[in-house]
């Protein structure tokens, strides 16, 4: 089984923030399936699965909000058995451009609390990861500006971010090895 994650904060308010980019991926992807997500106590995440491609895939959206998500990844994976080489996880980066994408096997957390309280519950920092760029202000605190919508030019950006991800969604599902996909969209502008 694979497991598909996208990391942001639950609850209306933080719809369309910076912050929330990995769940705008994996809602965008649930809608074009015409699936919606449901929340389930036992993981504290919204989920949904499917089969595609001949593959069994769970997606999951933690409700823990961003600094706990690995609670909820750590629940799901130790249910359905799902080994760390099957996940992937999207998320925002604002060390990269508004749309920009950097996809990595393994690394550290670069400073992203999700992706530090992963790294800490899963003992490893080796689960393949897409960074979408959300730019940063120096001129705002950091944390306002991760929980800020993002600009109508921004949103373009954002949407094309959107549609490459999906696609790394259907490769990474189609087996397709991640040193592949990495180069094919680590390489794009």
């Amino acid at each position: 089984m694979k497991l598909i994650i996208g990391l942001g904060n639950p609850g209306i308010k933080y719809q369309q923030t910076r912050h929330n980019v990995g769940f705008m991926v994996l809602d965008q992807y649930a809608n074009d399936l015409k699936q919606t997500f449901k929340y389930d106590s036992k993981f504290n995440a919204e989920v949904f699965m499917g089969n595609i491609y001949q593959e069994k895939v769970m997606f999951l959206k933690p409700s823990t909000y961003m600094n706990l998500s690995g609670e909820a990844i750590i629940k799901i994976m130790k249910y359905y058995d799902i080994e760390i080489e099957d996940i992937i996880v999207f998320v925002d980066d604002i060390n990269l451009d508004t749309g920009r994408l950097r996809l990595r096997a393994f690394g550290g957390h670069g400073g992203h609390n999700g992706l530090k309280n992963i790294i800490g519950l899963c003992h490893t920092n080796e689960f393949k990861r897409v960074r979408i760029g959300v730019s940063n202000n120096s001129n705002m605190a950091l944390d306002h500006y991760v929980l800020s919508q993002f600009g109508k030019q921004e949103m373009i950006d954002i949407a094309i971010a959107i549609e490459k991800s999906k696609d790394i969604i259907n490769q990474f599902i189609k087996g397709v090895p991640f040193t592949d996909i990495m180069t094919a969209f680590n390489t794009q502008t």
